[in-house]
């Protein structure tokens, strides 16, 4: 396709061309606060999306797990999770440093529903919550503490076009690469197999959690 066959959008009022207003109730559904729904899922959330950006703009998703209840709700404004062992480039925490806007998604397993949360993030290296950070037995070295400035729910259509929860509509795990593979030809690595690679980094997933 040629660019100029690609017809852009570059302000907002041709966007509402395209796209009608919401009604008031969907700009209502932001509480900014963290109310007792808000609780319950985030207490049943073992994973999240974790959204940064640096200060010029380029942005960061990063996948945070854990399990369910380990991101604690401080009170009504403030919650926190902790920061686990990865592949130490720290872009997530890096761009916070620089830029304290964060997003959150909260994702519960058969949950069509999300939770979206946006704030301001601080770095925490020590603080007395981080006793119930603790999970098996590995005490965070560093936590994410969030000010709630937006909090919604997000409808379940994403969820619902996906099929993301029926397993009959996954594809066949060895139809896909091996992360093994992809680094392998994504690094440029040689003299060492794909299934060696595979091995180390199942070996660090398993050993390394916390």
């Amino acid at each position: 396709m040629q660019s100029s066959e690609i017809r852009t959008v570059t302000t907002e009022a041709e966007l509402r061309e395209l796209v009608n207003e919401p009604p008031q109730t969907i700009w209502d559904k932001d509480i900014a606060r963290i109310d007792e729904h808000a609780r319950t899922i985030i207490a049943h959330s073992p994973f999240l999306l974790l959204a940064t950006s640096s200060p010029d703009g380029t942005c960061d998703v990063s996948p945070r797990g854990d399990p369910a209840g380990s991101v604690l709700v401080l009170d009504d404004q403030r919650l926190v999770l902790a920061d686990r062992p990865g592949n130490h480039r720290l872009d997530s925490l890096r761009n916070v440093l620089l830029n304290p806007h964060v997003g959150l998604l909260f994702i519960v397993p058969g949950m069509n529903e999300t939770l979206r949360v946006n704030g301001r993030g601080t770095l925490v290296s020590d603080a007395p919550f981080f006793d119930d950070l603790v999970v098996k037995g590995k005490r965070p070295r560093l936590a994410l503490l969030v000010e709630v400035q937006e909090l919604y729910m997000h409808c379940a259509k994403a969820f619902l076009r996906s099929s993301l929860w029926k397993p009959e509509t996954w594809p066949d795990r060895k139809s896909l690469p091996t992360l093994g593979q992809i680094a392998k030809d994504h690094i440029g690595i040689k003299d060492v197999p794909a299934t060696v690679i595979d091995e180390g980094l199942a070996m660090d997933a398993t050993m390394n959690q916390y």
